[in-house]
Formats: C-alpha cells, structure tokens, sequence
C-alpha cells in the first residue's frame, strides 16, 4: 500500500488561522486610534484654544484650561456678562474675554483719580467715555470676593473690571486660565 503524496496544486498553508498578522496589526492600529480619539475628546472636555481679536492684549491666541480658577498675573477667560454697553459694542452674544487678572480675594481695589489701583499698585487708568461717546461707569471698589477676581489689561482701551459693564468676574461668568501661544 502506497502512502497518499501531498496535492501539489493546494495551497500552502499561512498558518495564522484567524489571527493573522495583518488582522492583528490592523486591530491593533484600530485600538490606538480608538484610544487617541479618547484621549483627544477628553483633552477638549478641559482644554480650548481661544483667538483674542481685541488690540487690549499683545498676543491673539491663547491656551485656555476650562474651569481653572486663575491666580494673580494669569491670562483669564471669561463670560462678559449681558451689560446693555455689552450688547451694544458685541452682540446679544458676546464672545469670551481675554484679560489678566490683577486681583484675586482678599486682594483691594481703589481709585486716585483716574488710576484703578490693586492693593495700592495701579493697573488701569479710566476714561469717562467710550470712543463713541457713551458714558463709563467706574467698576467697583472694595475687597475681591472669594470667587472672584478683578481683571484688566494694559490697553488705555481696555473693556474690563475697571468699568461697572464688567465688575468683578465671579465663578458664574469664568471660563478658565490661559496661556499665550501666539
């Protein structure tokens, strides 16, 4: 009896079964970008890029951390509030702001003259009105409140705390911190 000789026209073998390495590699490709596009939506959840079209500041695009409450000197983001001067110079949705904060609690806030001060240093002057003519109200005096801080820029210009359409800007109007990038 003749031992039965292997079929020469079958093919050979890969021997991976199911698992080959091009399905293996394929998976496992598939499992990093899973894993990346995860990593990048939670980097979203806590993390903006903001752009400042505003001259108050020297830089355009910022970093911004949602939710970090800023320390003295940090760029902050945040809701500008509903003010009818608000309305007026930005819409009935205003964009976010971008200021640094010069005052945090416990920190307070004084005038001599026209100069806005910040535990005696100053930080801001004030301008009775608008370039258009409308009248500015001087922002508030006293202690930043816990949750708060008391923002403004370098800009002769600037919209912020020191004027009453902005004040204070507490937890509720915050957005985050920021960095400068560009």
């Amino acid at each position: 009896m003749a031992l039965a000789q292997p079929d020469s026209t079958a093919p050979a073998s890969t021997g991976g079964g199911i698992f080959t390495r091009k399905r293996v590699a394929t998976g496992a490709l598939l499992a990093m970008v899973g894993l990346g596009l995860g990593e990048l939506s939670d980097w979203r959840a806590h993390h903006a890029l903001l752009i400042n079209a505003s001259q108050s500041l020297p830089d355009w695009a910022f970093l911004v951390e949602r939710g970090r409450f800023p320390s003295r000197g940090d760029f902050v983001v945040f809701a500008p509030g509903y003010d009818p001067l608000v309305r007026r110079h930005f819409g009935a949705r205003p964009p976010a702001f971008v200021k640094i904060a010069y005052g945090v609690p416990g920190d307070r806030v004084d005038r001599a003259g026209h100069e806005v001060r910040v535990n005696g240093r100053t930080v801001a002057r004030l301008k009775p009105r608008t370039r258009q003519g409308e009248v500015l109200v001087p922002g508030p005096l006293g202690t930043v409140p816990k949750g708060c801080v008391f923002t403004a820029s370098p800009h002769k210009d600037g919209f912020d705390s020191r004027y009453a359409a902005i004040g204070f800007v507490c937890r509720d109007r915050l957005i985050g911190s920021a960095e400068a990038i560009l």
